[in-house]
Formats: C-alpha cells, structure tokens, sequence
C-alpha cells in the first residue's frame, strides 16, 4: 500500500490547470501545422495561421491562449493501492482555485445554473473517478469552454436505425454547429451504454490523444470515416470555408439495452486543453 498526501494532487493540479491555458499541446500546434499544408482555401489557411501566431504569442507572454479559459473537468484514475491522506475533491478543488486564482485565468463557474452567482475560483471541477490496478494516480485535467461545449448534442437513436443513422447524427451535429464552435472542431463520441453515462464516453473520447484510434477495428474505421465527411462538408476553419472543419473523431463504447442506442457527441474547438500527469 503507498501513502499519498493529497497535497501533491492539489500542486498538479493548480500546475495543470496554468499550463493547459497557457502552452497549447504540442499534438494541437502539430495538427495545425499540417492543416495548414493541406487547406485549400486562402481564408481558412490565413485562420490556422492566426491560431498558430497565437498559440505563439500566449507562449512567449505567459497569457491565455483563449479568452474562455474554462470549466475544468478532471479524469482521475486511481490505484487501488494508493491510501490518500485527505479528501480527493476537495485536493483537486482546492488546486483549481490556486491554477485560476494565481494565473489571473477567468472564473466562469456559476454555483447553480438559474441564479447564475459566480463562485468566483472557477470552481466546482467536474470530477470522474476511475479505480484502477496499481499504487499511481493519474489525473488527466481539461479545460473546456462554452462554445463548443454548447453546440454539443446527445440522442436515443433506435437500434434499427444503426450505423448509418449514429454517423448522420454525428455529422448533422457538426452541420448545425457551423461556426459557433470555433472549428476546426475535434469530436469526442459516445456510442451505447445509457441516457448518463453516454455522454461520459464523449468527453472521455475528447480527452484521448490526438489521433490515437479506438482498438476495436469496426470503431476505428468509423472514427477515420467520420472524419472524412466532416471534412468535406467545406464548413471550414472558423466557418469560412475549406478542408479543415476537424482535426480529429475519437470515439468510445460500452454495453447497452436491447431497445436502445444511445449516441452523443462532444465538440471541442482548436483550444484544446487536455494533460495528463502520474503520481
């Protein structure tokens, strides 16, 4: 058994939450420079270049590269060997307020969604604890903003309605977001398991690796054909048409009723903040 005062999860944390804001991943900068090598349209290149110069200057200044820095959503997996000394949410809470408090980063956490009072530290985080094998803890933090977040859509298709119907749904979705979620967007999917956890599997596909396949071949091969027709629809970076509408599709599954197929999708745009650390 290992003893882990969770004092160390609240650093990372807090040091996360600074970095994902503020050093766009290296997987996002190296998406955007291919994409400019392959996007056709005069508009949409001079776009991702504004997005890299961008990413540059937040670099260099220390600033964020997006003015909406987020609600922050954290993944945590931990070890079932792992004994924590002190309570996890209130660890990682604690480390959000410090990374927003001390970076200057906008709070944008309201404490109930009618009264609209902001809780001023950007906190809740919205937590998903996975217990694992081993005496680690990852913690796997995003920052999410609204735009994209809010074009994002879920449905209860019928299993009759099948493949064809999951990929028209996701490309409809993508279709009716246009240029509110800031593209080229990056898609988390959720196929099956229930009206809950449907929409889990989508923010977990958004927060896998770049590019990384599912190693089901059937979901790998739809991630990959996804992929294609979105970026043919000719949305384009930022609306104004071309090649690029996504960078990537990620998709993740999991059981479900006879009767139902549940589909969501979770659209991020280029300010993709996602890392991970290991304790």
């Amino acid at each position: 058994m290992r003893f882990l005062d969770t004092e160390e999860i609240t650093r990372a944390v807090r040091d996360l939450c600074l970095d994902i804001n503020i050093n766009l991943a290296d997987e996002i900068a190296d998406a955007l420079d291919a994409s400019v090598s392959r996007e056709d349209s005069p508009p949409g290149k001079e776009i991702l270049q504004q997005l890299q110069e961008n990413a540059r200057i937040a670099r260099e200044k220390g600033i964020p590269f997006c003015q909406d820095t987020g609600i922050t959503i954290v993944h945590v997996r931990l070890g079932c060997e792992v004994k924590l000394k002190g309570d996890l949410y209130d660890a990682i809470n604690k480390g959000v307020a410090a990374g927003y408090t001390d970076g200057y980063l906008r709070k944008s956490v309201v404490s109930d969604p009618l009264r609209r009072v902001n809780t001023g530290d950007n906190t809740p985080a919205m937590i998903h604890l996975e217990l694992v094998e081993g005496d680690r803890v990852s913690l796997r933090v995003m920052a999410k903003g609204a735009g994209a977040e809010n074009m994002s859509r879920m449905k209860m298709l019928t299993p009759a309605e099948g493949i064809d119907g999951v990929k028209s749904f996701i490309i409809e979705t993508v279709e009716l977001a246009g240029a509110n979620a800031c593209p080229p967007v990056i898609l988390g999917i959720g196929i099956g398991g229930t009206f809950d956890e449907v929409g889990w599997l989508a923010k977990k596909a958004l927060m896998r690796p770049l590019g990384s396949r599912n190693p089901d071949p059937l979901y790998a091969d739809l991630e990959r054909e996804v992929l294609t027709e979105v970026n043919n629809l000719g949305i384009g970076p930022m609306g104004l048409g071309g090649r690029v509408t996504a960078l990537d599709a990620r998709i993740e599954f999991a059981p479900c009723h006879i009767s139902s197929l549940p589909v969501a999708v979770n659209i991020d745009c280029p300010a993709h903040r996602v890392k991970e650390v290991v304790i």
